[in-house]
């Protein structure tokens, strides 16, 4: 894919902070500027009346330019003040309500009655049928612990509160023994968390069908806990909580592009982690492009001289280290391989792949040696990728090299074939060998676009150009994901949040049946002007916008941006406090603050 490129913009002024009351929205640093501007505006009335007086253009002309200075910073202070002071009046709305994100399918509380974490807050899995032989649920809840622990030192003394108002630990129930991942595992949870009873010890209690599903409740349960900083302990406000829990769509993904820029293990992983707090479920990896072929392909060992350089490279140990590791966090990979286009770097290894040297892309359609290839790295693809997908991608084609090279030209003439019946003929091609290997498919949409009908049954079309094609597709029979790119591509600065959170899947869908045909949608960080120093801040937090539009029942999702505003806020803090580099709310994406203030207001 190619995004086009919006050069990023922040703000130069700085903006004070601000809180509920309209007193202390002032802060003191604002009321000493008011005062200090007033008092320079008035002295310079004076002093202007005085210039008059004394009839001197020169001193006349000083005082109209300071006076108009004067006014222009303290204008430009008032704005922003009040421009804060709404985003903290906002950020009252949660102050009595759910902060939780992407919100759930049902939740109801209490009132004023908490409950605090044990210091040895344990899990109880009596009666489960999920026997966690792998650990996965294991690690899920030691997560919890640091996660919930991460932010502030907690007092260890914990008797001095009570053991009616501890809650000793979290009984977990999962219904399947199976903890593999793939589309369509059921992630539905219910969580509850009681209210204190003298002289009854009280646990959380969470029951899913699915590990996966545990996994989110433990997330939810995290977001469930703040720091007490009169106790200094973790607790648990507003009991009782229930919680009935499913996810809208079953496809929530994160495109990153590793060709544009190499992106370190470290780096993904943290990618996965941010994904799992925001219930994002599928990390598409766009692994190569023109630009870069990073990954190492056993079967064709040289395609990876194509990477930037030999340390900025994946071994298969590698991919199979990022698989492991998303999985065990309820996330799938979903492999791309983009054919027959963005492909140069693939005959740096292997020049026979070239059209010819000074024609290098598309791939030679013409060459059986190009589909050996191909049918290879999909061959080493299914030892690593166990998802059910596997992207491959096909936008953005110009067949001009088929044309203009003359033994490809020969062959067009004697198949009987024009260059667009050749892009054809690749897709299909490429198709039948991803079929071989057990995988159903993912292409652009530009294939559906030029010849859907002859299109495999087994594939997804993946939209981005536009909100059009989905229903298009869906009414052919065929499934689809949404990443429309002037809403869902998180390169495109310019785009807010608000769009990414008013962005509807099924817009122009009516038909039940066509709706069920739309898996999901995907945010995609195209990697042009993205690396591990600024992937974070520029995903999030506009990606979590998308993630509750895909996750949260549509009758619950806000009709109005702003009633979301505080709640968005609250967890880009809760994603900084647990280590994700998201940037601000306001502004555009990647914005830096706009000055000193409260993170919960910018």
């Amino acid at each position: 894919m190619k995004p086009r490129y919006v050069p990023e913009r922040q703000s130069d002024f700085g903006v004070p902070r601000c809180s509920s009351s309209f007193v202390n929205h002032f802060p003191h640093h604002l009321i000493v500027t008011f005062c200090y501007g007033f008092s320079a505006l008035c002295g310079l009335i004076s002093f202007f009346s005085i210039s008059i007086t004394i009839s001197s253009p020169f001193i006349f002309s000083i005082c109209i330019t300071m006076a108009v200075h004067s006014s222009a910073i303290l204008l430009l202070q008032l704005f922003f003040y009040f421009l804060v002071a709404s985003a903290a009046s906002r950020s009252n709305e949660i102050a009595g309500g759910v902060r939780i994100w992407p919100l759930p399918a049902s939740v109801t509380h209490g009132g004023h009655r908490r409950l605090y974490v044990a210091k040895d807050f344990r899990l109880n899995t009596q009666g489960s049928n999920f026997s966690d032989a792998s650990g996965i649920l294991q690690e899920g809840f030691s997560r919890l612990l640091d996660v919930v622990h991460a932010a502030h030192v907690v007092d260890a003394n914990l008797t001095r509160l009570g053991s009616s108002a501890l809650l000793l630990g979290i009984h977990i129930v999962v219904s399947s023994p199976s903890d593999e991942l793939q589309y369509g595992v059921d992630e539905s949870y219910t969580l509850s968390v009681p209210a204190p009873t003298p002289g009854k010890p009280a646990y959380a209690y969470l029951q899913a069908r699915t590990v996966y599903g545990a996994l989110h409740g433990l997330q939810t349960f995290s977001q469930l806990c703040s720091f007490n900083f009169e106790s200094r302990v973790i607790e648990v406000r507003k009991v009782p909580w229930n919680i009935i829990d499913q996810p809208r769509f079953s496809y929530r993904g994160l495109l990153i592009d590793t060709s544009r820029h190499y992106q370190p293990l470290p780096v993904i992983k943290k990618v996965i982690d941010s994904m799992a707090y925001a219930k994002l479920n599928v990390l598409h990896w766009h692994i190569v492009d023109t630009q870069s072929f990073p990954l190492e392909i056993p079967s064709f060992p040289k395609l990876w001289l194509g990477a930037y350089s030999k340390q900025e490279r994946y071994t298969i140990a590698d991919a199979t280290e990022i698989v492991r590791y998303a999985q065990r966090r309820g996330v799938s990979v979903l492999a791309e391989v983009d054919v027959p286009g963005h492909a140069l770097s693939w005959g740096v290894g292997y020049p026979a792949l070239w059209p010819s040297k000074d024609c290098k892309q598309p791939l030679d359609v013409s060459n059986e040696f190009t589909f050996k290839v191909i049918d290879g790295i999909l061959s080493d693809f299914s030892k690593i990728f166990k998802y059910r997908f596997v992207h491959l991608g096909g936008d953005e084609v110009n067949t001009t090299c088929w044309t203009v090279t003359p033994h490809i030209r020969n062959w067009l003439r004697k198949q009987g074939m024009k260059e667009s019946d050749a892009y054809k003929y690749f897709v299909l091609q490429a198709q039948k060998i991803a079929l071989s290997h057990g995988y159903e498919l993912v292409n652009w949409e530009e294939t559906f676009n030029d010849f859907g009908s002859e299109l495999s049954r087994k594939t997804v079309v993946h939209n981005w150009l536009g909100t059009g094609v989905a229903p298009e597709v869906v009414a052919a029979g065929l499934r689809c994901i949404v990443s429309n790119q002037d809403s869902w591509y998180l390169d495109h600065i310019d785009t807010s949040w608000e769009q990414f959170y008013t962005n509807e899947p099924l817009k122009n869908i009516t038909d039940p049946q066509h709706q069920k045909l739309v898996i999901g949608g995907e945010v995609c960080m195209w990697g042009e002007n993205i690396d591990g120093s600024n992937i974070e801040q520029t995903i999030w937090p506009r990606a979590a916008a998308a993630a509750e539009r895909l996750w949260t029942p549509y009758d619950n999702l806000a009709k109005d941006p702003n009633q979301v505003f505080a709640r968005l806020t609250h967890f880009r803090c809760l994603l900084n406090q647990r280590g994700i580099n998201a940037a601000p709310v306001s502004g555009l994406g990647r914005s830096a603050p706009w000055g000193p203030g409260s993170c919960y207001v910018q």
